[in-house]
C-alpha cells in the first residue's frame, strides 16, 4: 500500500529555506526580493518546456503529473513479509497440492505475485514461468525509465537555458551601454537565469528523477524475490529450502533477527514440552 512520503517535500522545503536563510542573513529581506525576477524565471521554465515538447510525445508528457506524484509517495518494498508468505505457500502446497493455493489468491493484493502463483497452479513449466515474470520485470523497468527520463532531460535543459538567459541579458546590457538605467535590470536577467536553471535542475528535476530511480530499483529487487519464491513453491521445495533461498534477499540484520526468533521459539517449545 502506498503512503505519503514526507522526505520528498521536506527536502524541497529545506533546500528553499537554506537559500532564503543564506540570502536574508547576508543583507536583509531586500536581498531576497532582489532575487525574484519574472522574465528570468520564464526564460528558464519556458525553455525547459520547449525542449521537452521537442523531445517527447504528447502522450508521454500527459503522464508527467502522475509520474511526479510517485516521488511523493512511498511503498513498502521490504522482502521479509514475502519470505513468510512463500514459506506458508510451500507448506500448504506440500500438504494439499498446488491447486490449493488458488483459493489463497483472493486476499493477495500483489498482482505480480498472484500472476506467478496462478501460472504455477495452471501447470506451466518452471522455465516458462520464469521467462514470463522476467519479461514483466523488464517491461516495468522500461516503463519507469521512460517516465523518469522526462525529469532527467529537464535537469539537463534547465542549466542550459539558464546560460541562454545569461547570454540574452549580456547582449541586452551591451546593447544599452549608453543608458545606465538599463544596466542593472539586464544584468539581473543575465545572472538570475543561471541561478534559476541551476536551482530547478539540482533541487527539483534531478532529485525527483533520483527518487523515482530508487523506487524502481527497490521494486525490481522485490520482484526478483517473488520470482524465486514462485519457482520454489512450483518445484515443490520444502519450506525450509524456500526460506533459505529467499533469505538471500534479506539484509544481514534481518537474517540474524529471524534466526534469533527461531531460536527463541524453539526454546519456548522445549519448555512447553518439559512442563
Amino acid at each position: 500500500m502506498k503512503k505519503y512520503d514526507i522526505l520528498t517535500p521536506l527536502g524541497l522545503v529545506v533546500g528553499c529555506a537554506i537559500i532564503i536563510f543564506g540570502v536574508i542573513t547576508s543583507g536583509g529581506i531586500e536581498n531576497f526580493f532582489s532575487l525574484l525576477n519574472i522574465p528570468s524565471f520564464f526564460i528558464v521554465l519556458g525553455g525547459v518546456l520547449a525542449g521537452l515538447f521537442v523531445s517527447f510525445r504528447i502522450n508521454e508528457l500527459k503522464k508527467v503529473g502522475t509520474i511526479a506524484k510517485q516521488a511523493f509517495r512511498t511503498q513498502n518494498f521490504e522482502p521479509e513479509p514475502y519470505v513468510d508468505l512463500f514459506v506458508a505457500f510451500a507448506n500448504k502446497a506440500r500438504k494439499e497440492g498446488l491447486l490449493s493455493l488458488e483459493a489463497e489468491m483472493g486476499d493477495v493484493e500483489d498482482r505480480f505475485l498472484k500472476k506467478g502463483i496462478l501460472l504455477a497452479v495452471d501447470g506451466v513449466e518452471t522455465d516458462t514461468i520464469e521467462e514470463i515474470l522476467n519479461l514483466e520485470v523488464d517491461a516495468l523497468e522500461e516503463r519507469h525509465r521512460k517516465g523518469r527520463s522526462i525529469f532527467e532531460k529537464a535537469a539537463e535543459y534547465a542549466p542550459a537555458w539558464g546560460m541562454i538567459g545569461t547570454l540574452i541579458g549580456l547582449v541586452l546590457m551591451l546593447k544599452n551601454m549608453d543608458d545606465p538605467s538599463l544596466l542593472g535590470p539586464n544584468m539581473a536577467v543575465a545572472l538570475l537565469t543561471t541561478l534559476y536553471g541551476s536551482l530547478l535542475a539540482n533541487l527539483v528535476f534531478q532529485p525527483l528523477a533520483a527518487k523515482l530511480s530508487l523506487q524502481t530499483e527497490q521494486e525490481i529487487f522485490l520482484r526478483q524475490c517473488v520470482i524465486e519464491g514462485v519457482i520454489g513453491v512450483q518445484t515443490g521445495q520444502n519450506p525450509g529450502m524456500v526460506e533459505e533461498r529467499l533469505a538471500a534477499f534479506l539484509s544481514t540484520e534481518e537474517r540474524l533477527k529471524r534466526k534469533k526468533n527461531k531460536l527463541e521459539k524453539g526454546v519456548q517449545g522445549v519448555k512447553e514440552i518439559e512442563i
